[in-house]
């Protein structure tokens, strides 16, 4: 690396010049063009077989995941859901790069990171209806998992808060002497939190062995990434912050799990955070209570879905001899078979006792929230037809 302070007139006058005119643009990493084809065998990782399919595997459930559950919500069944649509490659491909000693750190579009990790089609459903075999106890409104056994932590609805607690976790991580890093996923929206500038800054004065994935998706929401800010993505920002970064095209799963892989090593081996950013796109809504035709047109969307990423890598697998279409296509209608019946299956169990909403929190329940508690029941009691019947039920 060459001192930044000892730049030759010219160096200097040429690097001037690139960022007045705006021209310094970080690369992007790609492995597979749209058809599948490998673009860079010489940074192709190594993927064995067995792997290659369950990322592929994974990827079509959460698929098939999301639309059941988009509609289970449009008929009222659950009442809300976060779609991976378009996503499925940056979140499987970089779950299947770790090790599962590794703690996840999920924004709220990581059900892919889960699925990889072994969490069963009960489980989600579980959670989504709030039921009482949900682990987070009905406390949680859906999509917001979260499971000590898979070491993924559970879901916090303020965007950007992970951020800062994955430098945390980290960095005790580093401290314990472990072999193991964390994993932050967020998009670029959530990069303009202030959480994202002290998480890094963090990460990088006190050499955090953690990955920051950015899942730079085009929108926050609504509002387009050039909305958003100026400059070179969120990419630039890590090389601001002297963190080592890598811009990959999150699309293509294999070059997602080479990134993720390499940036796997470096921290662990330099006891450093790495940030990826993996250039995506949500072809689904936002989540349920959104509706993308006000803010973006039908001609966006289908130059999108031409570089789907699920067919992207399922024509990858072809061209190796990996892909089976009949095996496929009866992996298709076993998943939506299993993920049906789950659904009628967790909305027949009755929800959480509403006392439990007060426990586990302290030892012993302060006065304060037991009062809270008592107000709520009175007020479920004299709006009954707002709520299900078993609301006010005790244990």
């Amino acid at each position: 690396m060459q001192d930044r302070n000892h730049l030759s007139d010219v160096q200097a006058t040429n690097t001037v010049s690139l960022i007045e005119n705006g021209l310094i643009e970080i690369p992007m990493l790609q492995l597979l063009d749209e058809n599948g084809h490998e673009t860079n065998n010489k940074q192709s990782p190594e993927l064995d077989e067995a792997t290659a399919k369950r990322i592929a595997s994974t990827m079509q459930y959460v698929r098939l995941l999301d639309e059941r559950m988009v509609g289970a919500q449009r008929q009222g069944r659950i009442s809300f859901y976060l779609a991976c649509t378009g996503e499925e490659a940056a979140v499987v491909g970089s779950a299947a790069a770790l090790s599962p000693d590794d703690m996840i750190m999920s924004q709220y579009r990581e059900q892919g990171a889960l699925a990889y990790r072994g969490y069963s089609t009960e489980q989600f459903m579980n959670q989504m209806f709030s039921n009482e075999l949900d682990p987070n106890k009905g406390r949680q409104m859906p999509i917001h998992y979260g499971d000590k056994k898979l070491n993924f932590m559970t879901i916090s609805s303020p965007l950007g808060t992970q951020i800062p607690q994955a430098a945390g976790y980290a960095y005790g991580q580093k401290m314990a002497g472990q072999p193991a890093l964390t994993i932050c996923y967020f998009g670029e929206g959530a990069a303009s939190e202030g959480d994202f500038h002290a998480g890094l800054n963090m990460a990088a004065v006190l050499n955090c062995p953690a990955i920051f994935f950015c899942r730079n998706n085009g929108y926050a929401i609504s509002t387009p990434s050039e909305e958003q800010f100026k400059g070179d993505g969120i990419a630039s920002r890590g090389i601001g912050y002297g963190v080592k970064t890598i811009r990959v095209d999150g699309n293509d799963a294999l070059a997602v799990f080479a990134a993720t892989k390499k940036a796997r090593e470096i921290a662990l081996a330099e006891s450093c955070p790495v940030l990826i950013e993996a250039m995506t796109y949500r072809l689904a809504a936002h989540s349920t209570s959104d509706d993308p035709s006000s803010y973006r047109s039908k001609t966006e969307e289908d130059k999108w879905r031409a570089k789907d990423p699920i067919e992207r890598f399922n024509k990858w697998l072809d061209g190796k001899g990996w892909f089976d279409k009949k095996a496929y296509e009866d992996f298709a209608e076993s998943s939506r078979a299993e993920i049906l019946a789950a659904v009628k299956k967790a909305e027949k169990v009755q929800i959480m006792p509403v006392d439990e909403i007060i426990e586990d929190v302290y030892d012993t329940p302060p006065w304060h929230l037991k009062q809270q508690l008592t107000d709520l029941k009175i007020h479920i009691a004299k709006y009954p037809e707002h709520y299900p019947k078993t609301s006010g039920r005790v244990k």
